[in-house]
């Protein structure tokens, strides 16, 4: 019996390390390519909300930045991350749509997001239809504002859409300086600093697209129940104390808001309904 239980003792601290060290969760940010921000901005404006979902999950958390659109699809497609905080909704949306994350929460103030059409302050276009309209300039092929610009040309336009051609820049304030020089004659932005400047010089928005959310926090379908209703718990109730203002302040968000899914997933499938 002794040597029995000396053999047990002698297992104890192998039995214990098998089990091994917790393992993080992978916090991925994205906060749009067509803005400038630099990973170690984000890093540092998130750290404090890193350490308190530490605390909250009693596991370490590990922000990651997701700077490449196509990378973090791939990444999210296979579950590479447990929480995803991400700028483009097209991304989002497919992720909830065909990987089977789980919406956790929008952000407040970018419920409405949506491409403003700019023409010139002496263009006399009325819509999209005009015949006088070949060139539309617009941010990265691959943002979320181009996407939403190509589905309201498609909406007005039809088939018709094919004929225009589509010019994009790397940043959206960018996009006036492509109307005011002739390289289009609609630019299309959904910056709201751009867009104020470019009207209060003159410049006129002929019209605006639908809205759609952007900036989605979504989870694993990995996540267990109890993490993801203590994270969404987390995320929605900031704004509740002071503390959690200051971390809104920091990131320059209102809040967080539930949100259909559903919706979101049919607004998805309009941005990439082929013509």
């Amino acid at each position: 019996m002794r040597k029995l239980v000396l053999c047990l003792l002698a297992l104890l601290p192998a039995l214990s390390g098998a089990q091994g060290p917790v393992q993080p969760l992978v916090f991925g940010i994205n906060e749009g390519v067509t803005y400038r921000i630099s990973a170690s901005e984000v890093r540092e404006r998130y750290r404090e909300i890193a350490d308190d979902l530490t605390k909250v999950l009693k596991r370490p958390v590990r922000i990651e930045y997701m700077d490449d659109y196509v990378q973090m699809g791939k990444d999210l497609q296979v579950g590479r991350y447990d929480l995803a905080y991400v700028h483009p909704a097209h991304y989002a949306i497919r992720a909830i749509d065909k990987a089977r994350y789980r919406l956790v929460a929008v952000t407040k103030g970018y419920t409405e997001y949506r491409a403003s059409f700019l023409i010139g302050k002496d263009a006399t276009y009325q819509s999209l239809t005009d015949p006088r309209i070949h060139q539309i300039g617009m941010p990265d092929a691959d943002s979320i504002t181009a996407w939403i610009v190509r589905a309201t040309l498609r909406d007005a336009l039809g088939a018709g859409a094919k004929k225009l051609r589509l010019r994009y820049t790397r940043y959206q304030d960018a996009v006036p300086f492509m109307v005011d020089y002739g390289f289009a004659e609609v630019g299309a932005t959904a910056a709201s600093a751009v867009i104020k400047e470019y009207t209060a010089k003159g410049g006129r928005v002929m019209m605006q697209s639908k809205a759609v959310p952007i900036k989605e926090l979504i989870a694993s379908p990995s996540l267990s129940a109890q993490d993801f209703a203590l994270i969404q718990q987390y995320f929605l109730n900031l704004e509740a104390t002071d503390e959690g203002q200051r971390r809104l302040t920091k990131l320059g968000y209102k809040g967080f808001v539930t949100y259909d899914e559903n919706v979101l997933i049919g607004l998805g499938r309009w941005l990439e309904q082929e013509p």
